[in-house]
């Protein structure tokens, strides 16, 4: 039997009358048992029985539809008075069974879940609704123990509107624990009075970038844990200051009227030297001897990348003193502020060595780049919870409600 029913009975199947390609299977209550209340699951004796069954769809069998008939009764609780009787094929007033929306909700990780309403024969409300319930059942019975490693960042959803989001990054589990809207402090401090202190107590790294909200809040709620700045971020702020003036000093070029010596270098600048064309590594040997800011910009940024290939946080520290002082002598302001800031943050870099390397960023922008990919597919829904429960459901790894067969 596929979904074998405790104190009911499978009684007939027959062709539906009303809908063409349908089956309709009678269900009855089987002799003896006594029905359960639909609130608190107590046995309690038959108040009334509905007059006219009720149809609860299940999985389509070969594209054919199926339906549950039944009639459902009444139960005089003494605890919760009238009630409808617990189906434990059903959960609460939706017309689609558990089955049916635990199906639903697992093809709705691979299609769109519009796809996945018109190839099975339901309303994009009922796709919804299962991916929700799934969603919640899981955030209810998730397994929070052995969390050692976070991952924290943020993510534009919109025109000037961001959400924090926080990933596991332990070895072996890459899932997302929580999304914040807005990425100020005391949304990120909603993140942590969520896990809990048990779960909080047992984080030993987290990474992060160098927003000031979450530096501060990781300082406050994890003053033992190796918070380590993120190498990404870092990459990004340098690749901003040398954008910054290459495009200053191509409007002064412009202005004193001397030839665009720096024309269409943009990506040029912005990549590793490995990653150049042939012919922009032609270019780039042109310019190498000219003295040109934007080129000394370049080359400071370039020799920055040394610092990651180092195994002790003594020998990485020196480096970046170093590479700090150089660059103050440079007279270069955007790439200054750069280095004011990665000074500022000095032990935050090197404790990217004290964990070993074992812990970095780019496990975080890895999932970010499913979290963007799972907004895209969602894009049109026309509320933020209903967003949210297509990232859970995409990234969080849940648990679902078990079922006697699996359907998938």
């Amino acid at each position: 039997m596929v979904l074998p029913l405790k104190g009911f009975c499978y009684r007939q199947a027959r062709w539906s009358q009303s809908e063409p390609k349908a089956i309709e299977i009678g269900i009855e209550a089987r002799k003896g048992s006594r029905p359960r209340c639909g609130c608190c699951r107590r046995k309690a004796p038959v108040y009334d029985t509905r007059r006219e069954p009720r149809c609860w769809q299940f999985i389509p069998l070969w594209g054919i539809f199926v339906f549950f008939v039944y009639a459902a009764r009444r139960v005089n609780c003494k605890r919760c008075g009238v009630r409808v009787e617990h189906l434990p094929w059903a959960s609460g007033k939706f017309r689609v069974c558990d089955a049916l929306r635990i199906f639903l909700a697992q093809w709705a990780r691979l299609l769109s879940w519009q796809d996945v309403a018109v190839r099975f024969g339901v309303s994009w409300a009922d796709v919804y609704g299962s991916v929700k319930w799934v969603v919640k059942y899981g955030l209810r019975h998730r397994d929070l123990s052995g969390i050692s490693a976070v991952g924290v960042d943020e993510i534009c959803v919109g025109r000037r509107k961001f959400w924090t989001v926080a990933y596991q990054i332990d070895e072996g589990v890459k899932r997302l624990l929580w999304v914040g809207k807005d990425r100020t402090a005391q949304t990120f401090d909603v993140f942590f009075n969520r896990m809990g202190p048990e779960v909080c107590a047992g984080i030993a790294f987290i990474c992060s970038d160098m927003w000031k909200a979450y530096l501060a809040v990781i300082a406050r709620r994890l003053p033992f844990a190796l918070h380590i700045l993120d190498r990404f971020h870092i990459r990004r702020n340098l690749s901003d200051a040398v954008d910054e003036i290459r495009r200053a000093e191509t409007s002064a070029m412009a202005k004193a009227g001397i030839s665009p010596l720096l024309k269409k270098m943009r990506w040029a600048l912005l990549k590793h030297r490995r990653n150049w064309t042939g012919k922009e590594r032609s270019r780039m040997r042109e310019l190498i001897t000219t003295g040109l800011h934007s080129i000394r910009a370049f080359l400071l940024m370039e020799s920055f990348e040394h610092f990651w290939t180092y195994n002790s946080p003594t020998w990485a520290g020196k480096f970046l003193d170093a590479w700090c002082a150089k660059v103050a002598r440079s007279r270069l302001k955007p790439l200054k502020k750069v280095a004011v800031a990665l000074k500022r943050h000095r032990q935050l870099l090197l404790n990217y060595f004290e964990a070993k390397k074992l812990f970095s960023s780019g496990v975080v922008e890895g999932l970010n780049n499913k979290l963007k990919l799972t907004l895209k597919r969602s894009y049109g829904f026309r509320t933020d919870t209903a967003r949210k429960v297509a990232l859970y459901h995409a990234l969080a790894k849940l648990p679902e409600p078990e079922l006697t067969h699996c359907f998938f």
